[in-house]
């Protein structure tokens, strides 16, 4: 018989506690609140969303499951989990909007049978209107919509004119600034957004510092989708900041036309190689965003009426995100 040093009577005869199985319920549907706004926004709608558009939705990471986990017996199980986000709820309007339409176009509607049903036949094994290094299984290009987004981040400086009333920094008794300079800080933001090209500050630093690295980025946007004068899609100043946020979106250019988009046959499809080939260089921007950051002066003449103008040195600190998302 074995003694009680035995370990097999020192194991408990009692049954260990069963371990819930309960897990946190999965959302479907997201509610956000931007900045008083609110979004109903289903789970793979956000999914899709840009990673840099995610990382300023939800800073601290997305949570995709309810706060509380499900049958803990509380009323909270029916009480609606609201996201309280700090962004431009406009702009979020703008993105939703732009790929709810690309994601229609491509894949089709209950009216439109969409682009994709009529290059099904691009993805065949032994599909023989493609090189193989464009094969499916290596080229996402020919299953998906492709947006490229280009987003921009100013920071502006203002720095008034010697003896300017404005000169003054900080207010002597409260350390805030002066209503004047505020002012001026108001007029050289609303004069920076009227500025709407996208390339017109890259393409001067280009011009200053003769960097050839620069204008191959704007040359490879402008062959996969954007246009020389191309303009910001949304811009729109940041509320109590001195700060421009603005986005562009494009549907990258892979190659494949359609001659007749309405046409489910693939009759009239095409593929230029070299186009795909071009475009499949910006797959590098999957899921990675890319960054860039220079400065950037400018003088504005800022007037007010009955006064005569100001010439205000302007220095904007500019980051660029661009990426690629795939629907």
């Amino acid at each position: 018989m074995a003694t009680s040093s035995s370990p097999i009577t020192q194991v408990s005869q009692h049954a260990p506690a069963p371990i819930s199985s309960l897990q946190p319920q999965l959302l479907t549907r997201l509610t956000l609140d931007l900045r008083g706004q609110k979004f109903s926004v289903d789970r793979e709608t956000i999914m899709n969303l840009p990673e840099s558009v995610l990382l300023c939705l939800f800073p601290n990471g997305l949570v995709l499951s309810r706060q509380s986990t499900a049958g803990d017996g509380g009323e909270s199980d029916e009480d609606e989990d609201v996201y309280a986000v700090d962004f431009d709820p406009q702009c979020f309007s703008f993105v939703l909007s732009f790929f709810r339409q690309a994601q229609d176009t491509f894949y089709g509607t209950s009216n439109f049978p969409g682009l994709y049903q009529a290059q099904q036949h691009l993805v065949d094994p032994g599909s023989q209107n493609i090189p193989a290094e464009f094969a499916p299984s290596q080229n996402p290009l020919l299953t998906k919509q492709a947006i490229i987004v280009l987003r921009e981040e100013l920071e502006y400086f203002a720095i008034p004119p010697k003896g300017d009333k404005a000169k003054t920094s900080a207010e002597p008794t409260t350390g805030q600034p002066s209503p004047d300079l505020i002012d001026l800080k108001k007029e050289c933001g609303q004069k920076l957004l009227e500025k709407r090209s996208i390339f017109t500050a890259l393409q001067r630093n280009v011009s200053k510092e003769n960097n050839l690295a620069e204008q191959h980025l704007i040359d490879m946007l402008c062959m996969s989708g954007f246009e020389r004068d191309d303009s910001w899609g949304y811009r729109a100043l940041e509320p109590n900041r001195c700060c421009i946020s603005s986005i562009a979106l494009v549907l990258l250019k892979t190659g494949i036309t359609h001659a007749n988009p309405s046409d489910p046959t693939p009759a009239g499809v095409t593929v230029d190689n070299n186009q795909m080939s071009t475009a499949q260089k910006l797959l590098l921007f999957w899921r990675k965003p890319a960054r860039k950051c220079w400065w950037d002066g400018l003088d504005v003449d800022i007037a007010k009426a009955g006064e005569a103008p100001r010439a205000v040195k302007l220095w904007s600190r500019r980051v660029w995100t661009l990426e690629l998302s795939l629907i």
